[in-house]
This record gives structure tokens, sequence and C-alpha cells, in this order.
């Protein structure tokens, strides 16, 4: 499967964006979506604490530290730009086929 997912790459971190779904059962990434990373995480975007969730899920995913991962734009939409130090494009590619 390929990857439709949207990203620039340095030599140290991928920028991808992800859509986020608030108030789902559980914290998951669920694959591709319109060319983005979709995640459902349980917590409501109330005051920051679904930004926090998405970071905690992708350090986790991409098993890196939670400090690795920086939400570049998009705080306060449904859609954010997430920066990821030591991410790689083949883990990338694995979250996004599901």
């Amino acid at each position: 499967m390929n990857t439709l997912i949207s990203f620039t790459e340095n030599e140290e971190a991928i920028t991808f964006t992800v859509r986020v779904g608030p108030r789902a059962s559980k914290n998951e990434i669920v694959g591709e979506l319109e060319g983005s990373l979709k995640i459902r995480i349980s917590a409501p975007p109330v005051d920051g604490a679904a930004n926090e969730e998405v970071v905690k899920v992708l350090a986790k995913a991409f098993g890196v530290a939670k400090s690795n991962v920086t939400i570049v734009s998009g705080e306060t939409s449904k859609t954010k730009r997430v920066s990821v130090i030591g991410a790689t494009l083949e883990q990338l590619r694995q979250l996004a086929g599901g």
C-alpha cells in the first residue's frame, strides 16, 4: 500500500498532517484519510487535552519521547501539522496502512 500522506522530511524529523477525531472510545491510529494520518483520541478538544493525547499517541507509535513530537500548526483544528524528531518514513507508512 502506498502512503498517500502528505509529508516533508529533513535530517532529523518528518512533518505530516494528522486528522484528529476527539471523544473516541479509545486512543488509536486508524490509518490514512484524505492525505492525513487519522487518529482517534478519547480526550475532548478542551484546554489542549486532545493535543496532549495526540502527542502521547504519536510518541508511543514512533517510539520517541513526547518532547520529540511537536504540533506545528492547527492547535485548535481537527487537522494539524505535526513534526516527529527521530521518526522514519517507513514507520509513517506502516501507521498509514492501518
